[in-house]
């Protein structure tokens, strides 16, 4: 199915309804219950999945990054490539699994997800204020040794990532993509308008965007016209909740993006990873920069 541009789709009880995108200017109630809980956030890695390593030069380290290759990649075809940027607390395994993978083998991508340099590196998205009504977070003892300039290293990680691969493989320039979750789905809103030339579509899963919400239209606005996205999201997500995201399909529809929104009034902020991919799959497979 060809999805139209500045389109919205919201699934009730399992079924998927083309709407105007109109609704998404007003937020609306808050969710009615709770979501149901998220669930280890770090796993076992996927067996599928190298675990690889490269030296940071800037802080003289060795950061991780998880890889998946499709077997349908070639050395004389150009492959697309999907950056994947995990969540607070996450790792570079953390979009790594599940039907991701199978998604990525089907399609014959190659999947790669960087530490980001550490769990909580917001990938240079800028530090605001904690949303209204957000739990207080108990100090975290691993953050106190954390460098000042943390979120720049996180965002350099990512770029470094995506070096990487073209220089291993035979990446396709006009099919690379970004997508992230939660803390990831921000750092994919920055990282994706910040280095737009790098990007066919980026894909932002319960996107944390929490700070450069009252920025957005401006973040927005360099990219509007040339950078299809997808933002997927659960309508019980207690973590980010459903209105902070229409916000941003608002500002989307105000500046006439090419964009599609999928809200699932069912999922939470951790089953929208899995329910969300095949569409993140299936508008990534739609557009590509020679078709934009």
């Amino acid at each position: 199915m060809k999805f139209a541009p500045r389109s919205l789709i919201i699934s009730l009880a399992g079924i998927a309804v083309l709407l105007p995108a109109a609704p998404a200017q007003q937020p609306g109630p808050p969710p009615a219950a709770p979501g149901r809980g998220r669930g280890p956030i770090n796993r076992p890695p996927d067996p599928r999945v190298q675990q690889r390593k490269y030296h940071f030069a800037d802080t003289n380290q060795d950061l991780p990054y998880a890889l998946y290759v499709s077997s349908k990649v070639t050395k004389d075809k150009p492959a697309p490539l999907i950056v994947a940027l995990h969540g607070l607390g996450g790792d570079h395994n953390s979009l790594m699994r599940g039907n991701a993978i199978d998604l990525a083998e089907e399609g014959g991508y190659i999947l790669v997800g960087p530490m980001g340099y550490n769990p909580r590196g917001w990938y240079g998205t800028p530090v605001g204020t904690p949303r209204a009504g957000a739990t207080p977070r108990p100090p975290n003892p691993e953050a106190a040794n954390d460098p000042p300039n943390l979120r720049e290293l996180s965002e350099k990680d990512v770029m470094n990532v995506l070096e990487l691969m073209r220089r291993e493989f035979n990446v396709d320039p006009s099919r690379t993509y970004l997508m992230g979750h939660s803390m990831g789905g921000a750092g994919t809103l920055y990282i994706g308008a910040k280095y737009a030339s790098n990007w066919a579509a980026i894909g932002a899963i319960a996107p944390a965007a929490f700070a450069m919400l009252p920025t957005a239209k401006e973040m927005l606005t360099p990219v509007a016209a040339s950078m299809p996205v997808i933002v997927t999201q659960g309508g019980q997500d207690t973590a980010v909740p459903v209105d902070y995201t229409r916000r941003w399909i608002a500002a989307m529809q105000e500046l006439k993006m090419n964009y599609l929104y999928v809200e699932m009034g069912p999922e939470d902020h951790g089953s929208i990873i899995s329910k969300g991919m095949p569409d993140i799959f299936r508008f990534f497979a739609e557009h590509s920069k020679a078709a934009h």
